[in-house]
């Protein structure tokens, strides 16, 4: 079984976090550790047509934010790897800069250190020099940068189609099987 730590901050693009977890709890052999800001809450609110509550429900486990003595604070809690989904700057400059006052920062934290895979989904424009800093600094330790950025050779119809394509980049990461989305298949 996977265990996949799933962070939620701030920045606008919560859709993306939604269907994530939505495709994730399909998963039979996936279990889900959902860690949500403040912030990104309000944003469920402001760009959702769903409710907390059905949110959190789609998750297999959900911590508190502030809860820095929460399971995947520790590094003897073995997860597959954690994404933050999207990710504001804040939360990116928290975790380039081992700044861990919240548990998803906290949690990101032990991921580098443990060398597990680590997903950063940034969501932001323009980038200003510190956050691409930032970002190269957390790329260096290795964590993957997947923005979301949709692709066009797939001829995308709907919003949808361009969710999708960003949750299938992160399923790929992390080596779970699927079935949606459209592939480059040559031309």
């Amino acid at each position: 079984m996977k265990r996949i730590v799933i962070g939620v901050s701030g920045a606008s693009g919560t859709i993306y976090a939604v269907d994530l977890l939505k495709k994730l709890h399909q998963v039979p052999d996936v279990e889900t550790h959902l860690i949500m800001s403040a912030w990104a809450k309000k944003n469920l609110e402001l760009e959702a047509d769903l409710s907390l509550a059905d949110l959190t429900a789609l998750a297999d486990v959900v911590h508190n934010n502030h809860d820095l003595g929460a399971t995947v604070a520790s590094g003897s809690f073995l997860t597959s790897g954690m994404v933050i989904v999207p990710a504001s700057m804040k939360t990116i400059s928290g975790i380039a800069n081992a700044y861990d006052d919240s548990l998803i920062t906290r949690a990101a934290d032990v991921t580098i250190k443990e060398k597990r895979r680590l997903i950063i989904v940034p969501r932001e424009t323009p980038l200003s020099e510190i956050h691409l800093e930032n970002l190269l600094k957390l790329a260096r330790v290795g964590a993957q940068i997947i923005p979301p950025i949709p692709a066009f050779y797939n001829h995308p119809q709907t919003i949808q189609d361009l969710v999708d394509h960003q949750s299938m980049k992160i399923m790929d990461s992390f080596g779970i099987e699927h079935h949606f989305g459209h592939r480059w298949e040559g031309d």
